[in-house]
């Protein structure tokens, strides 16, 4: 599956767009033992309550042709929203030496998110990058997939 060693002390950030959770390895490699650092909720709004505005319209320059602009996704600009939040409690966490690495666990789009909002401290802190979605797991399952 994936070949990344977790040391003793390495923090372990499984995210999504709407739930992370930083755990720190206080077992060794061979045996992982997870516990729970800290677990930060986005609460998942009615669109309603994110953006009201309709979508706009464009007037073409040539006739008198109209168009309708796509409607903003409120949810993807959450879910954005939050995981720039996660990189920048991460690079403060690295900046104040609370940890030396962690390894990054989460699903494709969300890693692209949050690529974009490392720092250079937290870019030398990350050992890996996983692309899985286990968020949603109970944590001795995230340990077992780990350790696999």
């Amino acid at each position: 599956m994936f070949d990344v060693r977790i040391r003793q002390g390495d923090w372990v950030v499984v995210c999504d767009g709407k739930k992370a959770l930083v755990l720190e390895n206080v077992g060794d490699t061979k045996f992982l033992n997870l516990k729970t650092r800290e677990v930060m909720d986005h609460p998942d709004a009615k669109t309603c309550e994110l953006g009201t505005d309709a979508p706009g319209r464009s007037i073409s320059s040539v006739g008198s042709g109209r168009s309708a602009m796509e409607q903003t996704d409120w949810h993807t600009q959450e879910e954005e929203r939050f995981l720039r939040k996660l990189a920048g409690e991460l690079n403060a966490a690295v900046n104040a030496g609370k940890v030396k690495s962690l390894i990054m666990v989460a699903p494709p789009r969300a890693l692209g998110v949050l690529r974009q909002a490392y720092s250079q401290n937290l870019k030398a802190a990350l050992r890996a990058e996983i692309d899985k979605d286990f968020v949603k797991l109970p944590l001795h399952e995230i340990e077992k997939h780990l350790a696999a």
